[in-house]
């Protein structure tokens, strides 16, 4: 049990941090839901479920301090795809398969696999968020009304004609009253910055962005008709949000034996998204904390499978809640739980206050959360580390804007071992060249564990000796030799004695030619 000085201390720690930041990423969160169950297809209330079973759900079970789960963006062509092929329940039995696939993970703990991103790709999947965030959210904050404004990654947007018919209506639907409302929702973002606000900063940004842009909208309605906005510029919550629900179809897997692929899929890429979300956010953590990737994929594989069976979207750990979290001063996991109380409060005590909310501030607030995520000094940062840091870091981007999410990071991926691979090469030998009595020797010294990796290079090495020359090859400070190293050293002897080459061997091991071939 906890002492009364302990629970008086949490108290306050929770009302003055996790309280504000609960109430933050839930003026954040509760639009996205709104957005991502549009863009899927599915009735709007699947999004907000999804939400609420992220904060009172996953939060709880998760040892994320930081984290927030809501429903998957990253997922949102393939979930639209999977609801326009079969029906609604089978959709639900399809997400209650791909939650169990993740608990089974959990169970295995394979959730080390985050462990073996390197730190740029992951650097480079959260500047490439970032700049998704700002550009989508730019013409909501110009005053368009449509979440959708461009839907195809950047490579496609050239032939996008549904991108080109949003441009001519964007310029249509520019909104002086949005735009003032957009610049007064960054400018206290700035004043917080430059902490000309010192007087009032215990309240959060966003709080103070959401109520500022609600009153002046509430002014320009009262007192200047021509700059208030219209119903479709501010947050709609569907009436009767809860009405209908369904139950699964689990014979989907007998009638469809293509679905326990679909759900083996969702369940893969929700899992890596949430791993690679979850340690972007640990990065982020002032506090350097560290989040169990077994209990992680535990907690998302329930959530999964109870948003599977009230007809939720799909959720992951989601990087732009886990980072308005931070930004908003969130301590705890009691933050995130505290934003799905008010999910759900929200939506069934007082949807019209949320009405009231324009979605340009919204968007000014996920515009800034994509800045924080690629300022310019995170590239400058980058580049000074080398090559080897920052192509991994720049690739993933890049791939990310012109594909999606896990593209992008197995490119970066495939690159960061790469560049393993050519240090391998360096680290694993030397060669020193000397020259007695008019003949010229090569001592190749071979270290600690010399693998099929530096099979290659040693070979490119070796053919460069010219002819008539000596070479020692020392394995004296190699833990381990391949056996692929041995026989191409072995196969070069044999060449060597044409070129008459002369070839010592210290404490290699010779492979018979004839057991080679």
């Amino acid at each position: 049990m906890f002492s009364k000085r302990q629970l008086r201390y949490f108290s306050l720690q929770y009302l003055k941090h996790d309280l504000p930041a609960g109430l933050t990423v839930f003026l954040v969160a509760l639009p996205l839901c709104l957005g991502i169950a549009l863009a899927s297809g599915a009735p709007l209330y699947a999004g907000i479920l999804s939400g609420i079973i992220g904060g009172l759900v996953v939060s709880v079970v998760s040892a994320s301090p930081l984290g927030v789960s809501g429903p998957a963006a990253g997922l949102t062509t393939l979930v639209a795809l999977v609801i326009g092929q079969y029906s609604y329940p089978a959709f639900m039995a399809i997400i209650i398969g791909a939650g169990a696939f993740q608990l089974l993970l959990g169970a295995l703990r394979l959730g080390a696999i985050a462990n073996y991103f390197p730190s740029s790709v992951i650097k480079g999947m959260l500047a490439g968020i970032g700049i998704i965030l700002i550009s989508k959210q730019l013409p909501v904050a110009l005053g368009y009304n449509h979440p959708d404004f461009w839907s195809k990654e950047f490579i496609n947007l050239v032939n996008d004609t549904h991108l080109f018919t949003n441009v001519k209506e964007l310029y249509t639907q520019l909104t002086a009253g949005a735009i003032l409302i957009t610049f007064f929702s960054l400018g206290i973002y700035i004043a917080y910055e430059k902490q000309w606000l010192k007087k009032i900063a215990f309240i959060p940004a966003p709080l103070l962005v959401v109520a500022g842009s609600i009153l002046l909208q509430l002014v320009f309605t009262q007192f200047a008709p021509g700059l208030a906005l219209a119903d479709a510029q501010l947050v709609k919550l569907p009436e009767h949000l809860f009405a209908s629900f369904m139950l699964p179809d689990f014979a989907v897997f007998t009638t469809h034996t293509e679905t326990i692929k679909l759900a083996l899929v969702i369940g893969t890429l929700a899992t890596l998204e949430t791993l690679l979300c979850v340690e972007a956010i640990d990065k982020l953590d002032p506090w350097h904390r560290t989040t169990p990737g077994n209990r992680e994929l535990v907690a998302q594989g329930i959530g999964n499978m109870l948003c599977g069976a009230v007809g939720a979207l799909p959720l992951t750990a989601v990087i732009v809640r886990g980072s308005a979290n931070i930004d908003a001063g969130g301590k705890t996991k009691w933050s995130s739980f505290t934003h799905g109380v008010f999910m759900l409060l929200a939506v069934l005590l007082i949807p019209f206050v949320i009405n009231l909310i324009p979605l340009c501030a919204l968007a000014a607030i996920l515009i800034v959360t994509g800045y924080k995520l690629t300022r310019p000094k995170l590239f400058k940062s980058m580049f000074r580390l080398g090559w080897s840091q920052f192509l991994p870091f720049i690739i993933t981007l890049v791939v990310i804007l012109f594909t999606d999410l896990l593209i992008g990071v197995s490119v970066g991926l495939l690159l960061s071992i790469i560049f393993i691979i050519r240090n391998n090469y360096v680290a694993d030998y030397d060669v020193h060249q000397t020259t007695h009595l008019g003949i010229t020797n090569y001592t190749i010294n071979l270290h600690t564990n010399v693998t099929f990796l530096d099979k290659a290079k040693i070979k490119q090495v070796l053919a460069h000796i010219p002819n008539y020359s000596r070479a020692v090859i020392n394995g004296t400070l190699a833990q381990h030799i391949d056996h692929d190293v041995l026989e191409m050293i072995s196969e070069y002897i044999e060449t060597a004695k044409r070129k008459g080459i002369e070839i010592e061997l210290i404490a290699v091991q010779r492979v018979s030619v004839s057991d080679i071939h």
